[in-house]
Parts: C-alpha cells; sequence; structure tokens
C-alpha cells in the first residue's frame, strides 16, 4: 500500500528522480488518453496525480487553447514538472491531494489521469470530489489490469516465491498499482460517487524497462528505485538484496528486445461523465 505519506516522501521524490524512466515506460498510454480525448469542445483541464508532467504537456501541445492544471500530492514531482514546462503558457502545476483539493479553474471540462487515481484512501469519497470539480463534464483516466496480466509483473513472480513468499499470502491492498484490476469494483465506485456507467476498455502496450547503452543496468536501476520490487528490497538486509537483485537481473535480461528490456503490460481506459 502506498500512503499518501509516501507519495509525499519517498516515493515520491524518486518518481521525481527517476521521470525519464517513468516517461518512457507508460508513454504510450498519453496516445491512448489522446485519442479518446480529442475532438475536444473544452477549456478547462484536470489531469489527477499528474507527476512529473508527461500527459500534462502532451494534453497542452495537442491543444493549445486549452488549459491544463496538473495536480500532484507531492512536492517533488510538481516541482519536477514546473522544471520542465517553459515554453508551455497553457499548463501549470500545482501541489495538493485530489481527494480534497479545488484548485483555481475549477469547474472542470475534463479530469484525466494516466495512472494517478488508484491510491486514494477512500475512493467513493475521493471521486465524488472530483464528481463536484467537473458537475458537467468527462472522466477519463487509465490504470492496471491485474497482475497477472503484466508481464512485468508475472515475470517477477518466481522471484518473490523464492525470497519474499510470505507477501504472496496477503490479501490485495485496496489502494496501490493493481487497486482498480477489476472492474466490478471501478463500476461501483464510479455510480457511488455520482458518475454515469464507465466504459472500460482493455490496452496493451510494450513497457519499455530498460534502454540505453546498457539496457539490462538501466531496466535494473529502474526496479530498484521504482514500484513493488524496489518496495521488497527496500526491505531486505544487504545478504538477501544481493540475492534478490542477481534474480532480478536474470528475468530482466531474459526480456531484452533488440534495444531494450520490454514487458507487456496491460491496462484498463476508463471513461465516464459526471
Amino acid at each position: 500500500m502506498l500512503a499518501a505519506t509516501e507519495w509525499q516522501g519517498q516515493t515520491g521524490e524518486a518518481w521525481a528522480e527517476e521521470w525519464r524512466r517513468t516517461d518512457r515506460t507508460l508513454a504510450p498510454l498519453n496516445d491512448a488518453l489522446l485519442a479518446r480525448i480529442l475532438p475536444f469542445e473544452g477549456r478547462r483541464i484536470l489531469d489527477i496525480g499528474s507527476g512529473a508532467g508527461a500527459t500534462s504537456f502532451a494534453l497542452a501541445d495537442a491543444l493549445p487553447e486549452a488549459q491544463v492544471t496538473g495536480l500532484d500530492l507531492s512536492d517533488a514531482l510538481v516541482a519536477a514538472a514546473q522544471a520542465r514546462s517553459a515554453g508551455r503558457p497553457n499548463v501549470r502545476f500545482v501541489q495538493g491531494d485530489a481527494a480534497r483539493a479545488t484548485p483555481d479553474g475549477a469547474p472542470f471540462d475534463l479530469i484525466v489521469s494516466r495512472h494517478g487515481v488508484m491510491f486514494f484512501e477512500d475512493p467513493v469519497a475521493a471521486f465524488t470530489h472530483l464528481h463536484g470539480l467537473a458537475p458537467r463534464g468527462r472522466l477519463l483516466f487509465s490504470c492496471f489490469r491485474a497482475a497477472v496480466e503484466n508481464e512485468w509483473m508475472a515475470a517477477m513472480r518466481g522471484i518473490i516465491e523464492r525470497h519474499a513468499p510470505e507477501t504472496l499470502a496477503v490479501p490485495p491492498p485496496a489502494q496501490g498499482p493493481f487497486a482498480f484490476a477489476e472492474p466490478a469494483r471501478v463500476q461501483a465506485i464510479l455510480r457511488d460517487a455520482g458518475f454515469a456507467p464507465p466504459v472500460l476498455e482493455p490496452f496493451d502496450f510494450d513497457f519499455f524497462a530498460g534502454a540505453g547503452e546498457d539496457p539490462p543496468a538501466d531496466a535494473l536501476a529502474y526496479f530498484r528505485r521504482i514500484g513493488p520490487m524496489a518496495r521488497l528490497a527496500a526491505a531486505m538486509d544487504e545478504g538477501a538484496k544481493a540475492a534478490f537483485l542477481a534474480d532480478l537481473e536474470q528475468v530482466v535480461t531474459a526480456h531484452r528486445r533488440h534495444d531494450g528490456i520490454v514487458f507487456r503490460a496491460a491496462a484498463w481506459i476508463v471513461s465516464s461523465r459526471a
């Protein structure tokens, strides 16, 4: 589980430092979201969990007449996005909790999020608040499908069984990367928050975990900093961590494809209206 305090602290700082790698792994989702937004007749867009800004920039560049507001819980990620936003007068970034904050510019015509809505402590309350920010607008977001459908996680299961089997016995958390894997849960949350019945479209894409001169080393550096494997490694002593990382390197190397380390990823694209 990722609590709000983690995004405000170490997790948010890691994502801010690793924005080039995280942008690369999730890049196909920006195009998928944008394809479902266009044509867009509104003017005001709110990007929830905007991170280092990649989705906000894609929206601002494609819709120069629109005003895009990126909202993120992490001060470090907001600072990274602001540092990258020069030359784009129609995008701005603010720090705040999307479950409670009311950024300037409300009401919005569209609320969008690239993998940023699975971490709410009370998702019904959070989406009820978002409904109030766009009472006549659209809602569009992406989220991961089940871990077993995501090759970048399924390929790691053997490592987890060897090094942290106790974690497999724990029920999936109510918040986290795979918290919205079940369509019925997403539908119930949005219904209870006042949204129209959502459409969930499966979207599969290449998850480029490693690239550059040494793709395996690049992928290993990514998994050591970002995501579930990083969390497992952080809890190990040095001896256990060394064995864990050696196994992780083998899995990474086995997924080399020409110029990179590539896993298949499985997401939902969720669309609804207030």
